[in-house]
């Protein structure tokens, strides 16, 4: 597991060419911001963008959120432009759009420790977040993650007509269950890999259905991921809340600890604990859990 790594409940989509809204993005509460040179920067802005994102994150990194920077695909031949632009004290992560195998990360881990050297930085300071957007990406989910130490986040994110949505040829239920298998082989790849905190689902695209996106968020978190990209403020204290262990939780957590160890000094392998057998292994995943919570402040 990367030491390094952060869990990020929440992480909010910002534009790298508005300064005022990247410096403002910090009081919405969100776990992490990312600040986009792809999607949100029209060709002839990207340039400028870099030197922008840049000043920005020499001003906000240290403290408060983990910074991303979502960098131009390594196809389009403005990658390695953006991360030796990017590359300085405060960037926490570097977003990698439209990932189709692991040789895409390689490259970029190598012109990261090539930057990160130039910078006085400690290798392997820069994590990665591979985005799978391809069918073909999907499918070498785990080749992307283990191609280097520094993929700390990783996860499907389908949309609503997203570049998933084309790739694959599916449309959008309410349910999710077009998205189900998609999203379930790639977390279980991520884990697979040692990945600490899979960000993905869906995402939630309707701005002002905060029922819908409460659904969404319940769904994800059951699945097994860690947290959410979002595209509005909006929806960050709903994300936050939904991916935070509860009180209750917590309780059941440590009570459930309590009961195994009373039963192993007792000379038992096994326990009774909520009407409902419990033994080393519900131990361990009460213990990842209250380490989770402890993470996040809320433990």
């Amino acid at each position: 597991m990367n030491t390094r790594a952060r869990p990020i409940r929440s992480a909010l989509f910002v534009p790298g060419n508005r300064e005022d809204r990247m410096l403002k993005a910090p009081k919405y509460g969100a776990d992490a911001l990312i600040f986009d040179l792809e999607d949100a920067v029209p060709t002839d802005g990207k340039k400028e963008a870099r030197r922008t994102v840049r000043a920005v994150l020499e001003r906000l990194g240290g403290s408060g959120p983990a910074l991303f920077v979502r960098i131009n695909g390594f196809d389009s031949g403005l990658a390695d432009e953006d991360l030796e632009e990017i590359v300085v004290p405060g960037l926490y992560a570097v977003m990698m759009p439209k990932v189709s195998g692991p040789d895409e990360v390689r490259e970029a881990d190598i012109l990261l420790r090539f930057f990160e050297k130039r910078r006085g930085l400690e290798p392997g300071t820069v994590l990665i977040d591979p985005l799978l957007e391809t069918a073909q990406g999907l499918r070498l989910a785990y080749e992307v993650a283990i191609a280097s130490a520094r993929v700390a986040h990783m996860g499907a994110i389908t949309g609503k007509g997203g570049d998933i949505a084309t790739a694959v040829g599916f449309g959008w239920t309410d349910e999710g269950h077009e998205a189900l298998y998609l999203l379930s082989k790639v977390l279980l790849d991520a884990r697979a890999a040692g990945v600490p905190f899979p960000l993905g689902g869906r995402g939630w695209w309707e701005i002002g259905n905060l029922d819908g996106l409460r659904a969404e968020a319940l769904r994800t978190r059951q699945l097994g991921y860690t947290g959410m990209l979002l595209i509005h403020p909006s929806h960050i204290p709903i994300v936050n809340e939904v991916f935070s262990p509860s009180a209750t939780e917590i309780e059941r957590w440590k009570g459930l600890l309590a009961a195994v160890e009373q039963g192993a000094r007792a000379g038992g392998a096994v326990a009774v604990y909520e009407g409902t057998m419990v033994d080393a292994a519900h131990a361990k995943l009460a213990q990842q859990m209250l380490e989770w919570a402890r993470r996040l402040g809320v433990a």
